[in-house]
């Protein structure tokens, strides 16, 4: 009785150990900010299942008196607390599961990789970028595409966010500016080269049109030719791109260089 008594004092602690000592950290998924509680304890993330799940869509989830339950169309999942595991697909992946609040935390990284997607630490997001198992494009490159995008030229027609987004994929090709979209987006060697980025409008939430904007962009569809700066006159004079960048065309309210 009294063995059976400390089994169910250290499974109860057990249960607590992700969220002591924890941080809060941000979480997206393919692009979209999620609204749910993430914590960070010695490096990894760790998140309430049925908000991943739910994010990754098509799943349905439950708790059966023991464990977390779910399922999708091609995939099965089951996360145990007491048992201090994650079974996905019949796989079975020790690791700390806790319910805390009601809600049933899991490992992100493990249970991303065991579901065959990916998770990055975005450190200019303060968390996880989870690109889904056969999603187009890399969560943090479209996240942070799509806002630039939206934050320099929003009202623009369609060619012209594509132009925008051109910029930043040349850039990133280009052996004169870092070598990933946030690194170019953020870069400030020389100054600032985004304006959103220092003034905060980055980080507001894209149009439709600005993701689809992105997504053209990432997958290869090019209005800006090989432009590596743009201005828009109505805002900037852009004197030292004029005087010192071959002209290229003009989109919308943009003049773009070379």
């Amino acid at each position: 009785m009294k063995r059976k008594l400390l089994c169910g004092l250290l499974a109860a602690a057990a249960l607590c150990l992700p969220v002591q000592a924890a941080r809060p950290a941000a979480l997206q998924v393919d692009g979209e900010l999620l609204n749910t509680s993430v914590h960070v304890v010695n490096g990894a993330s760790y998140v309430p299942l049925r908000d991943l799940l739910e994010a990754l869509g098509d799943w349905t989830v439950w708790w059966d008196g023991s464990a977390a339950r779910a399922v999708s169309e091609d995939a099965s999942l089951s996360a145990d607390p007491g048992g201090g595991a994650l079974t996905v697909n019949g796989s079975r992946y020790p690791c700390t599961v806790s319910v805390v609040e009601g809600r049933t935390y899991v490992p992100l990284r493990l249970t991303m990789e065991a579901l065959g997607g990916s998770v990055q630490w975005d450190p200019w997001l303060g968390g996880a970028a989870v690109t889904s198992p056969g999603a187009e494009h890399n969560a943090a490159d479209f996240y942070w595409l799509s806002r630039i995008i939206h934050a320099e030229s929003g009202s623009e027609a369609l060619e012209g966010q594509i132009a925008v987004g051109n910029v930043v994929l040349n850039r990133v090709a280009s052996g004169d500016f870092p070598d990933s979209i946030p690194e170019v987006i953020f870069d400030d060697e020389n100054g600032v080269q985004f304006e959103p980025a220092a003034n905060g409008t980055l980080l507001n939430e894209p149009t439709e049109l600005s993701r689809e904007a992105a997504r053209r962009a990432l997958s290869g569809e090019n209005t800006a030719g090989d432009a590596l700066y743009f201005f828009a006159p109505a805002l900037s004079q852009g004197t030292w791109i004029a005087s010192s960048r071959t002209y290229q065309q003009t989109i919308g309210c943009h003049r773009f260089y070379q």
